[in-house]
């Protein structure tokens, strides 16, 4: 299905395309969005269940989920692009650079993981969110998102982003817990042959380092960069450090 997507930058310009985690939109990449769209053609995505996209009824699956997205470049004319994901918007990178690698020039996957974890707890969090909505894991997600100097120092965007989470329709979230509780590609790593950026925020206690270490070294010629002082959504925690790193990176795609 075709996803709700921002365009930005020049029409002329090599296009990047950002990926969201779970239980955000576009709005998750405001510090690398405009800025990158001063030599990028940057599309935003809002992942399916999220944002303006379609909601249909779950499960999903990250291929699903990636499919979407090659769907919605199709219709803008986009053959290849460079791809960052965070999160979910990772694994989506992930599948993409697995198993579509033409559509990628270079993946960049920001606190994602090839395997999150046992599926048990992503699929009671996806009955939680069907029984009570978003709004009943939306103070636990994002306490996740942000280390806690950064919640201190800056409620008020937690709040915004904790209204984020909280907005998400419930089946779209539940969905895409469900896509993340089967998504395991540990052994097909080695298979990606896309040139890879890993970023991984030190504090991240939903993916932590471990998990973004595993992608380094399993996919050839990867890149890790550790970032201190960021937890899981470390793009929009220390975008002064992030954005260049993506900004570097996409310059494969030219």
């Amino acid at each position: 299905m075709k996803l709700h997507h921002v365009l930005e930058g020049p029409d002329d310009g090599p296009p990047l395309v950002l990926l969201c985690s779970l239980g955000s939109t576009v709005e998750m990449w405001a510090p690398q969005r405009r800025e990158l769209a001063d030599e990028y053609r940057v599309i935003t995505l809002d992942t399916r269940g999220h944002g303006g996209s379609p909601v249909p009824d779950g499960p999903y699956r990250v291929e699903d989920l990636a499919r979407d997205v090659l769907e919605t470049l199709d219709d803008l004319g986009v053959e290849r692009a460079a791809f960052a994901g965070v999160s979910l918007g990772g694994a989506i990178a992930q599948w993409i650079g697995r198993y579509a690698p033409d559509r990628a020039s270079t993946l960049a996957l920001l606190c994602t993981s090839a395997r999150f974890g046992d599926p048990e707890p992503w699929v009671e969090r996806a009955a939680t969110v069907r029984d009570g909505g978003t709004q009943a894991v939306a103070d636990a997600v994002v306490a996740r998102w942000f280390t806690d100097d950064f919640a201190q120092a800056q409620p008020d965007t937690v709040a915004r982003m904790r209204d984020l989470i909280a907005s998400t329709p419930a089946e779209g979230y539940a969905g895409c817990c469900e896509a993340i509780s089967v998504w395991d590609v540990v052994d097909e790593l080695g298979a990606i042959a896309v040139p890879t950026l890993v970023i991984s925020g030190v504090d991240d206690p939903a993916t932590p380092p471990e998990h973004q270490q595993l992608l380094a070294d399993g996919i050839p010629g990867a890149r890790l960069e550790s970032v201190t002082g960021a937890a899981h959504l470390a793009s929009f925690q220390r975008p002064e450090i992030v954005t260049p790193l993506l900004r570097e990176h996409a310059k494969g795609a030219r």
